[in-house]
């Protein structure tokens, strides 16, 4: 991967990446350790996680540990995060990456469907922050936080209100704590990118059946991101070269949400046989995911 960074800027640093062993998260653990940091990733596929820690340390010759993790529970958090204290010091720094996410009419989803997204993206993103925080406090060390959100944090994610909720309540989360933290040298950030296609999230929320409104015609740049164009802003949030920046929700969307809103509402436009043939394609694509789990 091309990044614009001078190479060990990262070296001595510590960082844990939630959902680090696929998609956006692979991407920005590989720019941590390609720079010399020591990355651990975390994620409920645990074959997947080390397949990737094995390929991302073998390709730049940095330490990259896999932990199991369910960020939904609180006490399993807890003990990973203990661990990876134990296991060289303090982290660094802290990616909170992990989501989950599928198109729907509001009006079709079930508590069971809302508490699938909010567990992960609210209450666990909180669950490892405040794992990571109070250790940090406690030992008087300081520690920087990246957080995943998305444009629609600003401007409402119809169709994907669970995680718009979700995601909104990280953004106040970031804002919270850069300034309940800051004394104590911790600080907050999160990235809100816009088109960055990866399999996982695209099976859901860009399936076959949904003719969605924000092709490239809608990004003002004509293209979707480049996954080392996420990487270096990751890497430039996570670096020492910025320790004055807290607080702050940056947007990587080519002026997307500008120009269109960045949502999903143009989906208003699709009848109950369209939403059944993408209820359809979501299923079949958290059935395809769950199976890889039980591997």
């Amino acid at each position: 991967m091309e990044l614009m960074f001078k190479k060990d800027l990262l070296k001595g640093k510590r960082i844990l990446v939630t959902g680090g062993g696929t998609g956006l998260g692979e991407v920005m653990a590989e720019a941590y350790a390609q720079l010399g940091a020591a990355v651990y990733i975390c994620g409920r596929r645990l074959q997947v996680l080390e397949e990737t820690a094995k390929r991302i340390s073998g390709a730049t010759g940095s330490k990259v540990v896999a932990k199991a993790l369910d960020i939904r529970v609180p006490e399993a958090v807890e003990d990973v995060v203990a661990e990876i204290w134990a296991d060289g010091g303090p982290l660094t720094g802290l990616v909170n990456n992990a989501a989950g996410n599928f198109i729907s009419r509001t009006k079709d989803l079930s508590p069971r469907g809302f508490n699938a997204i909010a567990d992960i993206v609210f209450r666990g993103s909180f669950y490892v922050t405040l794992a990571c925080g109070k250790r940090w406090i406690e030992g008087g060390n300081k520690g920087s936080v990246i957080s995943i959100l998305t444009t629609w944090i600003w401007n409402g994610g119809p169709f994907t209100v669970p995680s718009a909720m979700s995601k909104a309540g990280l953004n106040i989360m970031t804002k919270s704590l850069a300034t309940e933290w800051g004394p104590n040298g911790i600080r907050l950030n999160a990235i809100a990118p816009g088109p960055f296609p990866t399999k996982g999230a695209w099976d859901r929320l860009s399936p076959q059946s949904a003719n969605r409104g924000e092709s490239r015609n809608s990004i003002p740049m004509g293209r979707n991101g480049e996954m080392p164009e996420l990487a270096n802003l990751a890497v430039f949030l996570m670096s020492d070269g910025c320790d004055y920046l807290t607080g702050q929700t940056i947007a990587i969307d080519g002026a997307m949400h500008l120009a269109s809103g960045g949502n999903f509402a143009a989906l208003a436009a699709l009848g109950d046989s369209d939403w059944e043939k993408i209820r359809g394609e979501v299923k079949s694509a958290n059935e395809k995911d769950k199976a890889k789990r039980a591997v």
